[in-house]
């Protein structure tokens, strides 16, 4: 059985994007509906729905020094939350990291 550290790590380095999320937070809401809107692929986590959710929420603190959701990454690199998101879609460089990535079909 992988450790916590190492099914987050592989999470991140094996996708593209990854959304770690609570289905119930109004912020993740906004990143997975903008994300749906630019069609990317992502890979989302539902904390709240994992058993080890809290452990997972626990390790990502320690990785990036944010503990709340929605946290971020693509390609392997930390975004942020959805207030880092929106501003970045709002700009263009989103869409742009994403089709550079290959989370979006160009």
């Amino acid at each position: 059985m992988e450790s916590v550290q190492q099914q987050v790590d592989n999470m991140i380095n094996e996708n593209r994007v990854v959304v770690f999320s609570k289905s119930y937070c109004p912020y993740s809401r906004s990143t997975k509906q903008t994300l749906d809107g630019l069609k990317a692929e992502y890979c989302l986590l539902e904390l709240d729905q994992e058993e080890n959710g809290a452990s997972i929420q626990g390790y990502l603190e320690s990785k990036t020094g944010q503990r709340t959701v929605p946290n971020i990454f693509i390609a392997a690199k930390h975004v942020g939350g959805n207030a880092e998101l929106q501003a970045a879609h709002k700009s263009g460089e989103l869409k742009s990291r994403l089709q550079a990535n290959g989370a979006i079909k160009a």
